[in-house]
């Protein structure tokens, strides 16, 4: 009987234990993991820069949710989820960034670099809303049109933006 209740007590109070139920949990890498019921709502972002492609703001937006998608088991929401991201677009430009040597200084490359600000709302844990600024770039030879090449460079800065902007959300570094 002695045995008995040592063995069932300890026992009965870790199951309870286990058995509660907490949003946020974590693991050695450093992320948030979140329990099934976490929604997350990804806003259009907008864009406030002067010379950013008219199709850009949906482009980074579903990049966005795809990413969500696949790298979470959040729960995609139109709005007012748990988790809430809300951007513009506030830096689009293009400058060169490696020029030829001898008497003509004509660039070789060029550099398309987007800036976005991001606020991210967490009513789970409010000690990781943020709102910061993103930036990232991406080189094509001064030789090629920038209408040419565009599209496929504004897809690999939205991939790079948007794992930028999960680092500090989601995985929390």
């Amino acid at each position: 009987m002695r045995f008995l209740k040592l063995f069932l007590a300890p026992s009965l109070l870790l199951l309870l234990l286990q058995s509660s139920s907490c949003k946020v949990k974590y693991d050695f890498s450093g992320g948030r993991k979140f329990d099934d019921s976490v929604t997350v709502s990804i806003l259009m972002f907008t864009n406030s820069a002067a010379l950013t492609k008219a199709t850009f703001p949906q482009t980074i937006s579903e990049a966005m949710r795809d990413a969500i998608q696949r790298q979470t088991r959040l729960i995609s929401i139109a709005k007012k989820g748990d988790l809430n991201y809300e951007g513009t677009i506030t830096g689009y430009a293009v400058a060169p960034v490696a020029i030829q040597g001898g008497g003509n200084n004509e660039a070789t490359v060029n550099r398309l670099s987007v800036t976005v600000n991001v606020k991210y709302t967490d009513s789970v844990d409010e000690k990781y809303n943020f709102e910061s600024l993103f930036t990232r770039f991406s080189d094509f030879q001064s030789s090629q049109n920038l209408s040419a090449v565009e599209d496929q460079l504004l897809k690999e800065i939205a991939d790079q933006l948007v794992q930028d902007i999960m680092n500090k959300s989601i995985n929390a570094w």
